[in-house]
């Protein structure tokens, strides 16, 4: 996996092995942060079901000044480490927390975060369940999640879905 834009741009980060993480393919990756590029410089990242890291570290790579990787599995937390030793990101910009990332952002304080990214399992109800807590105490001031292009979500407003191929992004803001 490479790094898209920014500092980093071009730099090879690894992927845990199996078929416990899909990492975020580069097409989509690239679609996804030129869609929140604007928003990037100087922001917070939550990096939810983060395996590699790929999305917080390409926001950091994009100007992020913070990014909040939480992920469960210790393989996955070994590599996203490495990847971060790797590209020598300064330790102050990132937090690196093993938990369930959903119940990080059930727990999680209001608007804590810039922008929050999340790329769980496929046909879990993981991003339905997501958005169901962003719903409820938005964690984050733009919360975007990929998901299969079929997968049921909450009906929500102000949901917005782009669609790539057999992948989606959703994204929701926080209420005013």
């Amino acid at each position: 996996m490479r790094i898209i834009s920014g500092k980093w741009r071009g730099r090879i980060i690894e992927a845990p092995q199996g078929r416990k993480t899909r990492p975020t393919s580069d097409r989509v990756r690239e679609a996804w942060m030129s869609a929140i590029q604007t928003e990037i410089p100087g922001s917070t990242v939550l990096d939810l079901f983060s395996g590699s890291g790929a999305l917080g570290i390409e926001a950091l790579s994009r100007g992020a000044e913070h990014a909040t990787f939480v992920e469960q599995a210790a393989p996955a937390i070994r590599i996203l480490k490495n990847n971060i030793a790797k590209l020598d990101i300064d330790p102050s910009q990132t937090t690196i927390v093993r938990a369930d990332a959903i119940g990080y952002a059930a727990a999680a304080e209001k608007l804590a975060f810039d922008i929050a990214l999340a790329d769980p399992p496929y046909h879990q109800g993981f991003a339905a369940e997501l958005l169901r807590h962003f719903e409820a105490r938005p964690f984050a001031h733009w919360f975007w999640v990929e998901h299969a292009a079929g997968e049921e979500l909450p009906d929500m407003a102000d949901l917005h879905t782009r669609k790539y191929g057999d992948t989606a992004l959703t994204s929701i803001t926080a209420p005013e």
